[in-house]
């Protein structure tokens, strides 16, 4: 048996946070080797992560694979009661996620607290709720046909949302009565060590949630074609989500995929141009434009062009960029140097090609990844701006003659993730939101909501997350005649 390892609790902002270990059948289990984590704000050290390897990798699903039978088993009262506590657990660590997520990530405090860390406890609370009710059956002619949990699930998070993405898939797995073994990114892992935490706080039995963090050629090669690991979630870039339903399908495993996007919002004639070109360049820019269901093209009526892009220039010019522990900061740093680089490029490719580029705020105040937020236009439609996922804080405006022309634009890339229309009507907005290509859509600003199931179609991958149907990804259907 392994060594328990105590962590430090409620470390300052910005101070290093020391968890060395995998989080294995409720204990931590040392590793021989560990990485720094560093702020993309500052680049100082804020804390530190065990590289796990395959062997912890096979100790986690066995753990997993043991906890399972008990916890399918439980039914759904005690699981739902058992993710009221977990729910309590996260609750009472709110204050050091929020830190951990602005030392961690960079996003700015304010975004931190409600993007990143209340909608995650929110997302516990809605699976609690929906475990409580437990699973649906339905009876067909002389068939009963029941949802029973898949088993043990392999969740590979990314790095910019490290909470959110971890308890989106974690929570919905465990409500419906799967174990879960974790990845998190090596760029952003300190919250879901704080999750791990919580969960041996809060009771959740052993096994149930384990954490293996480490790197993905190792770790999350390991945990994909393990054969007692029963579906993969993942969510990440469009080229390793490919390599990993290639690996998965050589043992027919089960796969989720939450890919890239480059989503359209499309503001039709009729409507509030204002208030759509504002929506769209904060959603371009949330986050530091590091978000996958973001609208990053605004498609405007040609006659509104130049009216859309003068609006679009002052809510950039008023963005504000700087230190994301600042309270008033809406934009802070990107996660890495090489993240900002790969921004800079695809800006440098789009001006070559013709574009016009125009900057907002530029920050020197602190020495991190800071990439100032840019406005793209004039392109070509099959401009590399136009088409592909920048992940970085980045808008391009394009114009169309009609409204067939929008269509035709906005289904134009490899992605479908999300999308937005605006109209004075709700009919005209919803018909170009069902011919979109694409699995969200937002008609005028529509409130987010948890219980919709969200996911892509084309290159920006496949499953559902969120909602009931969130849940549903971690069940398997079984059909009993009588």
């Amino acid at each position: 048996m392994g060594e328990q390892v105590a962590l430090e609790r409620r470390p300052e902002v910005g101070a290093p946070r020391s968890a060395r270990g995998a989080y294995i059948d409720g204990r931590w289990w040392p590793v021989e080797q560990t990485l720094p984590v560093h702020s993309p704000a500052t680049g100082a050290v804020v804390g530190e992560v065990a590289v796990c390897g395959v062997a912890d990798v096979d100790r986690a699903v066995a753990a997993a694979r043991a906890a399972y039978p008990g916890w399918r088993d439980a039914g759904p009262e005690a699981r739902a009661d058992a993710l009221d506590a977990l729910l309590l657990a996260l609750r009472e660590r709110r204050d050091e996620l929020v830190d951990l997520t602005v030392a961690e990530v960079g996003a700015p405090v304010a975004v931190a607290r409600e993007a990143h860390i209340d909608l995650s406890l929110d997302i516990v609370a809605f699976y609690a709720g929906l475990a409580r009710r437990g699973a649906e059956v339905e009876t067909v002619a002389n068939t009963t046909i029941y949802r029973e949990p898949v088993g043990v699930v392999a969740a590979i998070t990314p790095w910019n949302y490290p909470l959110y993405q971890l308890v989106i898939k974690a929570a919905a797995a465990m409500a419906a009565g799967c174990t879960v073994v974790a990845k998190p990114a090596e760029l952003t892992p300190l919250t879901s060590l704080l999750f791990a935490e919580a969960c041996t706080t809060s009771g959740l039995p052993p096994g149930v949630f384990n954490l293996v963090p480490g790197r993905g050629r190792q770790v999350g090669s390991a945990m994909v074609e393990h054969p007692h690991v029963d579906l993969v979630s993942f969510t990440g870039s469009t080229q390793v989500g490919s390599a990993i339903a290639g690996a998965a399908a050589l043992s027919v495993k089960r796969v989720s995929l939450e890919l890239g996007g480059k989503s359209a919002s499309v503001v039709l004639p009729d409507a509030d141009l204002a208030t759509a070109v504002r929506a769209t360049v904060d959603s371009a820019m949330l986050n530091s434009g590091q978000t996958c269901s973001a609208w990053t093209r605004l498609l405007v009526p040609a006659e509104r062009y130049d009216e859309a892009l003068g609006l679009a220039a002052d809510r950039l010019d008023a963005l504000v960029v700087g230190d994301p522990e600042d309270e008033a900061t809406e934009l802070g740093p990107v996660i890495s140097a090489d993240q900002a680089t790969s921004i800079e490029g695809f800006l440098e490719r789009a001006a070559a090609g013709g574009a016009q580029v125009r900057r907002g705020p530029a920050y020197t105040g602190l020495p991190g990844h800071y990439v100032a937020p840019a406005l793209v236009w004039d392109v070509e439609p099959d401009a590399e701006i136009a088409l592909e996922e920048v992940f970085g804080p980045v808008l391009v405006v394009q114009a169309y003659t009609d409204v067939d022309h929008a269509v035709e634009i906005a289904n134009a890339t490899d992605y479908g993730l999300a999308g937005a229309v605006w109209s004075a009507s709700d009919q005209a907005a919803l018909a170009v939101a069902r011919r979109m290509r694409t699995g969200q859509v937002d008609l005028n600003g529509a409130e987010f909501n948890l219980a919709a199931p969200f996911g892509g179609v084309k290159k920006s991958g496949y499953g559902r997350e969120l909602g009931r149907h969130g849940l549903d990804e971690f069940t398997e259907v079984k059909a009993v005649q009588a």
